[in-house]
């Protein structure tokens, strides 16, 4: 059993909770709440999808070793991992396993809780179910961006409180990637509306 670090009556999850096995880390995750302490309020959702990275992986940014950009990938865990792709997103990452190792675990879609009119006025749509199904359209919600990059999420204003563990888990293959895609390192809450794709 994993203790909680508790911040104004509030359980954020502690370091030890992602200095562990990434897999194990990506499946523990659904059911938390990711929170963001914003200018604009507090923008938070439930965890309903992520998928695991690990550092014999081709399909991790860590996989070649350490540049400048994933460098935050070997770092400590329990720290964001927030990367530009495609010239048009960000993606959220933990960083997880053993300080040295490479490794971390993507957000992919939340269930959105809280600070519901800030993501519809960021995203441009107020279709609950679009709102923050895929890691882009997460980051977009709630502001994320490269200056969110290294953020300690165990003390930040970005931060992952404890939540519900879901009654079922689906675990499947990846999405949006060529190498590595039929690795079984995806998992999503069965049943909830707002993961990115079934």
């Amino acid at each position: 059993m994993i203790d909680l670090e508790t911040t104004n009556d509030i359980s954020v999850l502690p370091r030890e909770f992602y200095a562990r096995d990434t897999i194990e880390v990506a499946r523990a995750l659904l059911g938390k709440r990711l929170v963001y302490r914003s200018e604009n309020g507090r923008i938070a959702g439930t965890i309903v999808e992520t998928e695991a990275y690990l550092c014999d992986d081709p399909a991790c940014h860590a996989s070649r070793g350490m540049t400048p950009r994933n460098a935050p990938m070997f770092g400590e865990a329990g720290h964001a991992y927030v990367y530009f792709t495609y010239g048009m997103y960000h993606c959220l990452n933990t960083v997880t396993a053993t300080e040295g190792i490479g490794e971390g675990v993507l957000i992919r879609a939340v269930e959105p809780t809280d600070g519901i009119d800030v993501m519809i006025q960021n995203r441009g749509t107020d279709k609950l179910t679009n709102l923050t199904s895929g890691p882009g359209k997460l980051c977009v919600a709630f502001g994320l961006d490269k200056r969110h990059n290294r953020l300690d999420l165990t003390s930040s204003e970005l931060t992952i409180e404890d939540g519900n563990a879901p009654a079922e888990i689906v675990t499947t293959t990846r999405i949006g990637i060529r190498l590595a895609a039929d690795l079984p390192l995806r998992f999503y809450i069965k049943g909830n509306p707002h993961v990115s794709r079934k």
